[in-house]
């Protein structure tokens, strides 16, 4: 990257960072249950919500106790559940139409990150009927109040309930981009781990690492705090210690418990801390082929961490440490590489594979601009890098990459 670039950049996040503390984060009140929410609903004065999911979800029926309890309660539920795993402008349109036709007074969101993130953008609609989806991409585009939003998170891996970012795709380009406004944080949220039960193993393990990849990249960063470091060492320690129990016993609710508050905690700390080069350039494997975030997350996590060298060994080997991986008098380059190392067989030991196939060599160049033109200058990443740079990212993570 040029210095001018550089320069720019690191002024930006500098800013930023300065200003954050005068910036309107607020964390959702949280409650652990689903029902506590006619209650809260009766408080809030809503008689009709729209309820954002997805098909294969509803299909499961892990929604109809949450529809028959509202149904008793004598709250309207109209249901959108078209939700795709990587939310389109046209899903968020549609669920926006659905909500008008309803006449609703809420929103709920009920499932990973893709529902939930459906549902923001909607309440933006909602909040902004005169303006498209791509009118409100990018950093505080959406300033006014949304509709009541209530996030109930059935898996432990987005942190979605928490943060201030919608990830959409616009499929007519073909690639991501996130909305970013104080305004899009869910102002409830239900942990209740009866929710992820029935979450399949498969995405109990790319969700979790998703989880996993929140945490390291927002302790690695150039904008942390006391509290985000905090945060982020306790989700790391907490995946380490639970995920592959929730992996192969999804019924063990202790650690589908640890989970949730993994994930929670882990969005709280990059939602002030921010993400860097993994997110980016997994948002543009998911506007690209539809490549799901968590995957994505997973295999380019350990991908991320050599490229960024020696700059990230001390905080590597802090992390390794809470993770349980790393001893105390262990150098920090040796750490390090114990840490990735750690992290390779946590997926290796989830099934979660070690490259990703559909990245085809003609399309790298246009989706690391893409990766580019979201990170900088927003994301405090530990090594600036411009298209160009990141390019390598997806060649270590195809098939035909150098495995180095």
């Amino acid at each position: 990257m040029k210095l001018v670039m550089k320069c720019y950049c690191r002024g930006f996040q500098f800013a930023f960072r300065v200003a954050m503390p005068l910036l309107p984060y607020r964390e959702p009140e949280r409650f652990d249950s689903i029902k506590a929410l006619p209650p809260l609903l009766k408080r809030l004065g809503v008689q009709s919500v729209l309820l954002v999911t997805d098909h294969p979800l509803r299909e499961t029926g892990l929604t109809r106790p949450l529809e028959e309890l509202l149904e008793k309660s004598g709250v309207h539920c109209a249901v959108y559940d078209e939700t795709r795993a990587n939310p389109t402008v046209h899903n968020v349109e549609a669920a926006r139409e659905k909500y008008l036709a309803e006449r609703c007074q809420g929103l709920i969101a009920f499932g990973g990150g893709s529902s939930m993130d459906c549902a923001k953008a909607a309440g933006a609609r909602i909040a902004y009927p005169k303006r498209s989806v791509n009118q409100m991409k990018g950093l505080l585009r959406v300033l006014r109040r949304l509709p009541p939003l209530i996030a109930i998170p059935t898996t432990a891996g987005t942190g979605s309930e928490v943060t201030v970012t919608a990830v959409i795709t616009d499929t007519e380009k073909q690639h991501k981009y996130t909305m970013n406004n104080f305004t899009m944080i869910p102002r409830y949220a239900v942990l209740d781990p009866e929710m992820t039960r029935t979450l399949p193993p498969h995405l109990t393990a790319t969700t979790g690492m998703d989880a996993l990849t929140h945490a390291v990249e927002a302790y690695i960063g150039g904008s942390t705090t006391k509290e985000t470091r905090r945060l982020s060492l306790e989700a790391v320690r907490l995946i380490f210690e639970n995920i592959e129990t929730a992996y192969q016993d999804g019924g063990n609710l202790t650690a589908r418990k640890h989970m949730l508050r993994a994930a929670h905690i882990a969005g709280i700390a990059f939602s002030k801390s921010y993400v860097g080069y993994v997110h980016a350039v997994a948002h543009s494997l998911g506007g690209k082929y539809n490549t799901p975030h968590g995957l994505a997350n997973a295999v380019l996590l350990p991908i991320g961490l050599e490229i960024y060298g020696p700059c990230v060994c001390k905080k590597l080997w802090e992390l390794g440490r809470s993770a349980g991986v790393v001893e105390a008098g262990t150098p920090a380059a040796e750490g390090a590489r114990a840490f990735i190392t750690a992290i390779r067989g946590l997926n290796q030991r989830l099934n979660i594979p070690e490259k990703l196939p559909e990245i085809r060599r003609e399309d790298v160049p246009a989706m690391a601009a893409h990766a580019a033109r979201e990170a900088n200058p927003l994301y405090p990443v530990p090594k600036l890098m411009d298209r160009r740079e990141l390019e390598v990212f997806y060649e270590r993570a195809a098939d035909w990459g150098n495995p180095s």
